[in-house]
């Protein structure tokens, strides 16, 4: 009798060995703990092998889970650029819409995870299907290869040419803060003026290429202000990673207000002026998928309630991002079905 592997399965496998954590896999998926320790423990009784050590304080890959992180990762790319290359028929509709989150911890104002936990209440009867690129300029290359849908970031901080294939929509100025370990000389203060951020590197993640368009928004920001970026280095993933390496290297972090908590970290608002940075929606122009509908109503229905859009008094915002603003949007998601 033929065995079925379904890619439910490997998508919870590939989010807990990157997490090492059955919690922040779950988060990162939407889906309770419980249900997904289920499903790693039907993969394992699927292939005859334990694919985690776990105790009550870590969880670490097998040897056999090892071996079958990278066949997954490629079996998954390959089942979502299927989905995301089917046809614009009838049935086309009720594909899944490939979502890139951005960022794979959750927070508590993270305005991805709010917009897309407000769409899937409001479409019920279909499915958001939520990835992690890292960035923007990573998630541009797929939307333009047509293995993804939707994705959130700074709009302005992609190259010319990537802006004109795509559309994006205004979704909300978020406020600009350093991360950094509690121990750091600055870490007591509940405000930062940029000004006191002189003499002390600020990372601002010049290390990934997938997150380019954010370190232009902050080597614009140090410049214009006489602050000095730190050595680029290759960037954590997860927050215990993140933790550690807010230790080791020592230097703030930039980030925004609503970020992620990472254990050992402190989150400092930067002001005087108040930075801001534009997050958006970005799509293909044209692109009719009802999800994608979804996710600009739920965007504009936050933002009205909630001010997304209004800038404050004295705060700094680059001229391409506070134009993209003034006009309102550069293209909604098309209507139809």
């Amino acid at each position: 009798m033929p065995r079925d592997l379904h890619p439910r399965l490997l998508r919870g496998f590939v989010a807990t060995a990157e997490t090492l954590h059955f919690g922040r896999a779950a988060e990162r998926l939407y889906v309770a703990q419980q249900a997904l320790s289920r499903d790693v423990r039907t993969l394992e009784g699927l292939l005859g092998d334990a694919l985690f050590a776990r105790t009550t304080r870590s969880v670490e890959l097998t040897p056999a889970g090892r071996r079958l992180l990278p066949k997954a990762r490629r079996l998954l790319a390959l089942h979502d650029e299927i989905l995301a290359e089917a046809g614009t028929g009838a049935g086309a509709a009720a594909r899944p819409l490939l979502l890139d989150l951005n960022s794979d911890v959750t927070g508590p104002d993270l305005t991805a995870d709010r917009v897309l936990q407000r769409a899937r209440a409001a479409w019920p009867e279909g499915e958001l299907l939520a990835r992690f690129h890292g960035g923007l300029a990573a998630a541009a290359t797929e939307l333009l290869a047509h293995r993804l849908d939707a994705s959130f970031g700074r709009f302005a901080g992609l190259p010319g040419p990537v802006r004109g294939q795509l559309a994006q929509l205004p979704v909300r100025l978020e406020r600009i803060s350093v991360m950094m370990a509690d121990t750091h000389a600055l870490a007591g203060r509940r405000a930062l003026v940029l000004a006191d951020l002189a003499g002390h590197p600020v990372d601002i993640c010049a290390g990934n290429p997938a997150t380019t368009e954010w370190a232009e928004l902050g080597a614009r920001l140090l410049r214009e202000h006489g602050l000095t970026a730190a050595e680029p280095y290759v960037p954590p993933v997860g927050l215990d990673e993140t933790a550690r390496y807010l230790a080791r290297h020592g230097d703030p972090m930039l980030t925004t207000v609503g970020g992620p908590r990472i254990p050992g970290a402190v989150n400092v608002p930067l002001v005087e002026p108040v930075p801001l940075c534009l997050v958006s929606l970005v799509h293909r122009p044209g692109e009719r998928h009802p999800g994608l509908r979804a996710l600009a109503a739920a965007a504009g229905e936050l933002g009205a309630a909630e001010g997304w859009l209004s800038r404050p008094a004295g705060s700094w915002l680059p001229a391409a991002d506070a134009a993209l603003v003034a006009a309102g949007q550069n293209t909604a998601p098309a209507s139809g079905g």
